[in-house]
Order: structure tokens, then sequence, then C-alpha cells
């Protein structure tokens, strides 16, 4: 039997935090470095270290790229191991109500990978209906529409460019694509249902300035 919701946020939430610590002391910053690397607090990073907050995506975005990684990278290799399951386990089943969530903006990301995979899938619920700062990372990515319709801003050399996709609809993007998504519809938000993939990232290559 599953346990508890609350028992797997908690189990999460330490994982992430270990991770962060870890990569942390890996690149030999302190926490005083991070949080100015970041543009986060001090107090902040000392209590998402020891699994007692929960980050946003922006946050993470931020952690993320001063320690030479990406968002889904670190939400990935947190998922702690299920009970009798060995690091080179190759099957794992995420059912509907697992994987770490986090905030993202007035929605959320949750993670349906594994550290194992070398794709990071992540599924993302809920966006704001106007573009905010883009992102980019090393890796390519591909995007897909379950519900709702959102619109691309990818930034290039010659301007924005911008696409309008709904139910069914996919985007992929070569890494290092400034990029942005808004969901199209009234109001402050719209609920929409993506699902976002992106490799994982080669130990030796740096994450630049996503979702």
């Amino acid at each position: 039997m599953p346990a508890p919701r609350s028992e797997t946020d908690g189990a999460q939430r330490a994982e992430l935090g270990a991770t962060i610590r870890r990569l942390r002391k890996e690149h030999g910053l302190t926490l005083v470095q991070l949080a100015k690397a970041s543009q986060l607090s001090h107090p902040f990073l000392s209590q998402l270290e020891r699994g007692l907050t929960h980050p946003s995506m922006r946050s993470l975005y931020r952690i993320a790229i001063a320690l030479g990684t990406t968002q889904q990278s670190l939400l990935a290799t947190s998922v702690p191991e299920p009970d009798g399951a060995g690091p080179n386990a190759a099957v794992r089943v995420v059912r509907a109500s697992e994987g770490p969530s986090v905030p993202n903006g007035v929605g959320t990301a949750r993670v349906l990978g594994t550290p194992h995979l070398r794709v990071h899938p992540v599924e993302y619920r809920g966006l704001r209906t106007v573009h905010g700062d883009y992102y980019s990372h090393p890796g390519d990515e591909f995007v897909y529409v379950l519900e709702g319709e959102i619109e691309v801003d990818l930034g290039t050399q010659g301007g924005r460019d911008l696409h309008l996709l709904g139910p069914g609809d996919s985007i992929s993007y070569p890494g290092g694509t400034p990029h942005s998504w808004r969901a199209v519809g009234e109001g402050e938000s719209v609920d929409v249902h993506l699902l976002a993939v992106q490799p994982a990232p080669h130990p030796a290559e740096p994450a630049s300035s996503h979702p």
C-alpha cells in the first residue's frame, strides 16, 4: 500500500534537500555563497537543505543554474528509491498520487521520471496568462499539450517567435533556446495540462540561464 501523501512529501523534501547539499559541497560552495549565486536567502536555503520547506520552480531554477544543472534533474535525483529497489532498477511506475510536486507560479510541476532515466519528464498543471522571464537550459525540450491552449514564446536573434498550441499539439526546440509559456484565456491563470521532456544533463555539461 502506498505511503500517505504527507509522508511521501516529507521524504521527497528530505531527498531534494540532501541532493542540493551534496551538489553544493561538490562545487565547494558554502550556503552563503550559494545564496549569493542563486539570489535566494541563506535561511531559505538552510531550511530547504534540511527538508523543511518546499521550493518553487523559480527557486529551483536559480539553484540549478548556480550548481550547473537543471530543475528537472534536481527533482528527478531527489526521487527516493522504493523499498527493495537497487540503484540499477530499470522500471519505475509513478502513480497519479506520486512524484515530487512543486509550485510553479499559479500551478504545479510534477516529476514523472527517476535519476536513472536519460530523460526527465515533467507534468505541468496551470499557467499564468502573461509571459514571464525567458528560461533556457542546455538540453533540447519537447512539450506536448494535453488540455487547454498555450502560447510558446521563443526568443531568437530576429525577435519573438510565437507558437499557439492546443490539445494534441507539440513543440520541440534546441537546448539553449530562450523560451517562456503562457496559458491562453481570461483571468490571471488558466487550468492547462502539459507534458515537458528534457534529456538528463551530462555531468560535465553546465546549465545556462525553464519552467
